[in-house]
């Protein structure tokens, strides 16, 4: 059995089945600020919204078998299936579904390039706290 969280959708309000929920930490100014952007844009397939969950938020649902810690160490999206995508595997996915996005998922799909995204997203892993410090200076 699968369980789905909701917390914001970005499309039509009486879907009840998001094709993503994009699980986030609200705590971040640098995810915030990301996420941001992407909930301006209108999902590529109208009839497939995409669902934000802040997984920060004690009051939010998590995906049977995570942890609030494992969620915000690093970016998550779960697919209408319940299976859960972390990393650049989870932009590709996000990417995909958005206008002015697809793009990326398609480069992202190329021979080799998710592993080379996946490498870049660590690395910026480990700096993440030092930007969050720094970007937190301007909210």
């Amino acid at each position: 059995m699968t369980t789905r969280m909701t917390e914001t959708k970005q499309t039509d309000p009486k879907k009840t089945d998001p094709a993503l929920t994009v699980l986030y930490d609200g705590a971040c100014p640098l995810c915030r600020r990301e996420i941001g952007v992407y909930r301006d844009l209108r999902p590529l397939s109208p009839e497939a919204p995409i669902c934000f969950a802040d997984v920060s938020n004690a009051a939010v649902a998590l995906p049977p078998g995570t942890t609030r810690e494992q969620l915000l160490a690093r970016f998550h999206v779960q697919g209408p299936d319940g299976k859960l995508l972390s990393g650049a595997e989870a932009f590709l996915a996000l990417w995909a579904a958005l206008p002015g996005w697809r793009w990326l998922a398609f480069a992202g799909r190329l021979p080799g390039a998710t592993w080379v995204m996946e490498r870049m997203y660590r690395f910026f892993l480990r700096w993440r706290p030092m930007l969050q410090r720094w970007a937190a200076r301007f909210d």
